[in-house]
């Protein structure tokens, strides 16, 4: 079903929950809560498909919803993190049919058709899930083209066949990738969750969040690795990171619970991790401990900036980030699913924008929340959902896309960042949007159940 966007709504996308495997996540592995990543209540579920919006957004339109291919008879994958890379569209995937799918890649040339031409690091390592894909032009002595980084998590860290990390395809032929090499984190942990490909000049760096790899290896690796990749056949380990030693860091730590100064029990462990244009700036997504902001312009010698910090109310959460304004505002999802907490305010995860010019003291302007934010069930077994939680962001010029599972994409108006205002949504039938990538001809969203979603604007009529 297709739709116009109209005055003062938002983007966003749905999908149908998965038969993924239960797996525990970076979020729960140490807790006391364990569902499926995307699983919500049924009264989430729509199968009206919504496209409302207004100003720049008012001409986009779902041209295409295309499922994935199975490349196992009978097994049906489902879609994580999505990325696009000249003309090309390339989405992780998850953990139903037993992990293992790959990154599938479309040929946008008709964005209205897109077209499936590769898979790739499907059968590289056995029992592991491949979520999300980052894709750079690259030119160094040992490579130049481009150049995809693919996270590696094991479904079970038990299996001794299996491994996680990340692994390097060049796709400079995006219909015949080619494997390059692989990086290894520490066996115990689930591998490497999210991470970010950047550039200094003839330098490619890779940024690697492995949560709890400090725990699981008794502190012989670190959740943040800073990896070289110039020869992508040979990546080389230049830095690693863990908050506990910071003296900046107020509060004491017992294994991954930080003891906060206003006397709660708060998780820290890194989630995400981003980098700058030029890849000067790291932007860490430390839960609880906010997004921890690192110099790493000078890779051998990293340096400690800042790091945003929360309301002794708010339950924590940093999940991802993504700059704006030219990288002087930060902004910053918090992915919280379980609303009621003794102690913190009721409410899922919702977004908070800083301006970051001066980095070592961020300054909180505003705070986005959608009319899921607030929509708690009065019955506690209906309460834990990923479904109303907001989950990564983009930016295109004043714009912020926010994928939210059973919420869709939201547009967010960021030209004021202290007064975000939502502009348009998406939310495709049976919603479950992970990811959401935007370029200037064409908005992506991935959705867990049914595939990659295609908005293009058409400014002429709109239709």
């Amino acid at each position: 079903m297709k739709g116009k966007f109209l005055l003062s709504a938002a983007l966003v996308t749905g999908l149908t929950v998965s038969s993924a495997l239960p797996v525990t996540y970076a979020h729960d592995e140490l807790g006391d809560i364990n569902i499926e990543k995307g699983e919500r209540n049924a009264d989430e579920i729509s199968s009206v498909t919504v496209t409302e919006g207004s100003k720049n957004v008012k001409f986009l339109h779902e041209t295409a919803s295309v499922p994935l291919k199975e490349i196992r008879e009978g097994v049906k994958n489902s879609t994580a993190d999505v990325y696009a890379h000249k003309g090309f569209a390339y989405t992780g995937t998850h953990t139903a049919g037993g992990g293992n799918g790959g990154v599938r890649v479309f040929d946008l040339k008709d964005p209205s058709n897109p077209k499936e031409v590769a898979v790739f690091a499907d059968q590289d390592i056995p029992g592991t899930w491949q979520e999300k894909v980052i894709v750079k032009t690259v030119n160094t002595k040992s490579f130049k083209g481009d150049l995809a980084v693919v996270s590696v998590q094991q479904l079970n860290s038990k299996d001794p066949n299996s491994k996680g990390g990340f692994l390097l395809y060049d796709v400079t032929n995006p219909y015949e990738p080619k494997k390059l090499g692989f990086y290894e984190v520490t066996k115990k942990t689930r591998g490497t969750h999210e991470l970010y490909l950047t550039t200094q000049g003839d330098r490619v760096l890779v940024l690697a969040s492995s949560p709890y790899a400090d725990y699981y290896s008794h502190g012989k690796e670190k959740d943040f690795q800073l990896v070289d990749v110039t020869n992508p056949a040979e990546p080389k380990k230049l830095y690693e990171f863990d908050p506990r030693t910071l003296a900046e860091v107020d509060g004491s730590f017992d294994g991954y619970n930080w003891k906060a100064p206003d006397g709660k029990t708060r998780p820290v462990f890194n989630h995400s991790a981003y980098a700058d244009e030029n890849g000067k700036t790291a932007y860490l997504s430390f839960w609880d401990l906010g997004t921890i902001i690192l110099d790493i312009s000078n890779p051998e010698n990293v340096k400690y900036e800042g790091r945003t910090a929360f309301a002794s109310n708010q339950q924590g959460s940093a999940h991802s980030a993504a700059l704006a304004k030219g990288g002087t505002v930060l902004i910053e999802t918090r992915e919280v699913y379980v609303p009621v907490k003794p102690g913190y305010e009721q409410s899922y995860g919702y977004t908070r924008i800083f301006d970051i010019k001066d980095k070592t003291n961020p300054k909180l302007l505003s705070e986005f929340k959608t009319d899921l934010t607030e929509d708690i069930s009065e019955n506690p077994t209906e309460q834990v959902t990923f479904g109303k939680t907001v989950h990564d962001p983009k930016v295109l010029g004043n714009t912020l896309y926010l994928s939210h599972y059973a919420g869709g994409v939201r547009a967010v108006d960021i030209s004021n960042p202290s007064k975000p205002v939502q502009i348009g949504k998406y939310v495709p039938a049976d919603a479950n949007i992970w990811g959401v990538y935007v370029d200037r001809n064409y908005v992506l969203a991935s959705d867990m159940g049914t595939g990659l979603k295609v908005l293009q604007k058409n400014n002429k009529s709109g239709n």
